[in-house]
């Protein structure tokens, strides 16, 4: 696949709460994602799928999504980057939050390598 069918395909799936089978599609097994802040006890740094997934199912279980949007992709080479809107509640509190965040992918031999996203909490 090339970066734009990478980039369209993430964001259909995101846009249909898929992300799942986003990761398992689209993500290599070597995958790295780096957070703008380290969530509680970990690493803001993940190596590895199932690190990665291990993330994802953290936040899912940990947040209840009101709303949320995905805008882009803007594709330059290998590179996409994606704005992603969020308004959650934290479970475990109860507390709201209403989050931007831009998302920025490199992608190899079809394959998503590398996340990194841009938020302030």
């Amino acid at each position: 696949m090339t970066t734009q069918q990478v980039a369209d395909r993430l964001i259909a799936l995101c846009r249909e709460h898929k992300e799942l089978q986003a990761m398992e599609e689209l993500y290599s097994d070597d995958i790295v994602s780096v957070e703008s802040f380290a969530p509680p006890g970990k690493s803001a740094e993940s190596k590895g799928i199932a690190a990665v997934k291990a993330k994802g199912e953290w936040w899912a279980g940990a947040h209840t999504v009101n709303a949320s949007s995905v805008e882009g992709p803007l594709v330059v080479d290998t590179h996409f980057c994606v704005k992603f809107f969020y308004d959650v509640t934290v479970k475990a509190t109860g507390v709201n939050m209403k989050m931007n965040e831009l998302a920025v992918y490199e992608v190899k031999d079809g394959k998503i390598v590398r996340e990194q996203f841009f938020y302030r909490m």
